[in-house]
């Protein structure tokens, strides 16, 4: 496969809860995704790209990430995903993992140190703004699921910016510690699982609000 197949190959989009059932608990897994590599590839597609199957909460079906370096157990486990991996590039399929960086779930450990308190050293690692004058939202912003974008903290006095749903917080790329973690993240996936992973991953765009937010 040419070095630039991700500009000219097929991709198959697979959302893992709805493919295929392989333990009958009701909801698909990524062993039932490895039992149809040959169907898939059948279908002459040269990549398969899995939505999220990280630890979640499950408030968006996996977009809400609570852990980066995991799999949440009802889509199976790291090994699982290691024996996916491996024959679906027995079978020349690349294998493409959704990364969410833009927002992570509010019961990420790295929010949870976030809101604990206005001192906290996570407290940058998120967007926070204090209440307009009224005491309403610092500004009119909305989120892209309807509503206000901004949800008030009790804990910490403060508002919290996300651009999807309130368990869904804004990480603040522009704290360059931010970025550090989520770097070391995707090196966790290409460097534990380089033995037998040459995945890619799918980026979620993320967008740092102007300054603006303040006002």
């Amino acid at each position: 496969m040419p070095h630039d197949w991700w500009r000219t190959g097929t991709i198959y989009q697979i959302y893992p809860r709805s493919f295929q059932d392989s333990n009958r608990d009701g909801i698909g897994d990524i062993d039932g995704v490895r039992r149809r590599l040959d169907y898939l590839v059948w279908l002459g597609v040269d990549a398969i790209w899995i939505s999220p199957i990280y630890p979640s909460p499950m408030h968006d079906f996996g977009y809400d990430v609570a852990d980066y370096c995991g799999i949440h157990p009802i889509f199976g486990s790291l090994e699982s995903f290691d024996r996916l991996v491996e024959e679906a590039h027995k079978q020349n399929l690349k294998v493409i993992l959704d990364f969410v960086p833009n927002h992570t779930s509010i019961e990420h450990p790295w929010f949870a140190e976030s809101r604990r308190s206005r001192a906290n050293p996570k407290r940058d690692w998120y967007i926070w703004r204090d209440a307009a004058p009224d005491g309403d939202p610092p500004n009119n912003w909305i989120s892209n699921f309807g509503g206000s974008a901004w949800s008030w903290d009790k804990t910490t006095g403060q508002y919290y910016y996300h651009a999807y749903l309130e368990e869904q917080p804004d990480l603040n790329w522009r704290n360059p510690e931010v970025r550090a973690a989520m770097h070391e993240v995707m090196r966790f996936w290409l460097r534990t699982r380089q033995e037998i992973a040459e995945s890619v991953f799918r980026g979620k765009r993320y967008w740092i609000p102007g300054d603006r937010a303040a006002s």
